[in-house]
């Protein structure tokens, strides 16, 4: 624990913006699940441009980095093409 005031503060503030992160993250994880499960129905287009949208919003804010936006988005446009095109 520690005992300088501005290392107090540091703490409770990476404390919170972990929380927030955590959110984010599994939010995401939701969201293209969705989106991959949705696969092959008229639903598919929406649920991933929403998954694609707050992708590019969480790797804008840092939480994740922007290559692996990029290849989240790429991995899950290749499996609702492919389960279109089946």
């Amino acid at each position: 624990m520690p005992n300088i005031r501005s290392a107090k503060k540091d703490l409770r503030r990476s404390l919170k913006r972990r929380l927030r992160n955590q959110s984010t993250k599994s939010m995401l994880k939701t969201l293209i699940k969705k989106a991959r499960l949705a696969a092959g129905t008229e639903e598919a287009a929406e649920h991933a441009r929403l998954a694609c949208k707050m992708l590019d919003k969480a790797a804008e804010r840092g939480i994740i980095h922007k290559n692996q936006a990029a290849r989240r988005k790429a991995r899950l446009m290749k499996a609702i093409h492919a389960a279109k095109s089946a």
